[in-house]
């Protein structure tokens, strides 16, 4: 029966050990003492980094002694007796204990707040020490072997005793490329070991956060360009609803329309034949024919309206505008056969840029062809030619009835037709030597 009863009392303290009691004492009591156990490292930590950022040569140390009791350490005679021990040793790397620290203090924290990751349920806490182990190797022998030209307050360089003694048989053995490889192969490996992370996992990290740095600047430039281009169009649009607007909107000056020439002076030749001879029988020596011989030119005569006129002349400037060229219609000359408008363009424009968009013009206008005058001697205008919708036809009574012809003292006077501005036209052969020429 004892031994039953001991059975049993041992049974019912198992679970009690199990639910998170260790030799008696509460759970709750044990968790305050593993943050206090935090929080002494912590503190540890910041006396550890405060001592060596104050280290001084002229404190008394474990390398050497000074004379005097003055202490510039902030940790007083203790913190410049570990410091100077630290760096005598480790150099440098003396750091790497603050962050060893600095570390452990934040994954305990994390590991009371939070159940323990299932990556590190794996891990054993030779792992780190190992890895840290590595770590502090492979920086004090990079340290003692790449920076021992560093200019620093140390005991005993930037690599300390331990980075000499580990360095200089590594490197006789190895050389200076095979020991520093060597070196950084315990840098990486102690690393990983010690922090838990895969090198792979960081790699892949970096290459993410660059992926993502360079397509940030490319659609950064892109969204540039686009405003610049955004920008442009917008400008050149703005223009040209300026244009449209000032054309459409504004009332323009009416285009000054010179009317062609309805009567053709009749000469005093034509005047008397006319009369009706009182004889018809003549000598052999009569002289010329008379013009009545031909065909008389039809009283009323076709010619462009004003309103037609006037609406051309507007439509030329908005196709113009269509084209980027602005210009304005001054005047038009309606002919027989074609009709002239003259245009001023605006300051800036070249009449290349007219010259070049005569075909576009043309065929804006819906018309087979369209001849433009560059230059109209007296004026400081250039000219579209538009060929009427209806052509007049010029009679040849009209040019030899003309008073221009019968005072032509040339007897190879040659009638050639009419102007834009209906007058008649007459030319003397002899003075065109490239017509006798040719036949």
């Amino acid at each position: 029966m004892a031994r039953m009863s001991a059975t049993t009392a041992s049974s019912r303290r198992a679970p009690a050990r199990a639910g998170g009691a260790d030799f008696g004492i509460p759970e709750r009591a044990l968790r305050l003492l593993h943050e206090s156990r935090w929080i002494a490292m912590a503190a540890l930590g910041v006396f550890l980094l405060l001592i060596l950022a104050t280290y001084d040569k002229a404190d008394p140390g474990w390398s050497h002694a000074v004379p005097g009791n003055a202490v510039g350490n902030a940790g007083g005679r203790v913190g410049a007796w570990f410091a100077d021990l630290l760096l005598y040793l480790f150099g440098l790397s003396a750091y790497l204990f603050v962050a060893l620290l600095a570390v452990a203090v934040l994954r305990g924290f994390r590991a009371l707040r939070a159940a323990p990751q299932a990556g590190d349920a794996h891990r054993f806490p030779w792992e780190r020490w190992l890895g840290f182990a590595l770590l502090l190797l492979g920086t004090v022998g990079i340290e003692s072997s790449r920076l021992h030209s560093l200019d620093v307050a140390l005991p005993m360089g930037p690599g300390g005793v331990v980075g000499a003694q580990l360095a200089d048989p590594l490197f006789v053995a190895l050389g200076a490329v095979g020991g520093t490889l060597a070196l950084l192969v315990m840098i990486a490996a102690g690393f990983s070991l010690w922090s838990g992370w895969s090198w792979l996992a960081i790699f892949e990290r970096v290459g993410f956060a660059a992926e993502w740095l360079v397509q940030r600047a490319i659609d950064a430039v892109t969204a540039w360009k686009d405003r610049r281009i955004g920008e442009a169009a917008a400008t050149v649009r703005d223009e040209q609803v300026q244009v449209k607007r000032r054309i459409l909107d504004d009332d323009p000056e009416p285009v000054r329309i010179e009317t062609p020439s309805a009567r053709i002076e009749r000469s005093e030749r034509a005047e008397a034949e006319r009369q009706t001879p009182l004889f018809v029988d003549l000598p052999a020596d009569t002289q010329l024919p008379p013009i009545s011989l031909l065909d008389e030119p039809p009283v009323a005569t076709e010619t462009v309206s004003a309103e037609t006129l006037e609406y051309t002349s507007r439509l030329i400037e908005k196709k113009l505008a269509d084209f980027n060229v602005a210009a304005n219609v001054v005047a038009a000359y309606p002919g027989p056969v074609i009709t002239r408008y003259e245009i001023e363009p605006a300051t800036g424009v070249k009449g290349a840029q007219i010259v070049n968009l005569s075909k576009d013009l043309a065929r804006a206008l819906s018309l087979v062809s369209i001849r433009v005058v560059e230059t109209i001697p007296g004026k400081n205008l250039m000219g579209l030619e538009l060929p009427n919708a209806r052509r007049q036809t010029v009679r040849l009574s009209e040019i030899l009835a003309s008073q221009v012809y019968a005072t032509s003292a040339s007897p190879l006077t040659l009638a050639l037709g009419k102007d834009i501005a209906g007058l008649p036209i007459v030319v003397d052969l002899a003075k065109m030597p490239h017509l006798l020429v040719a036949g």
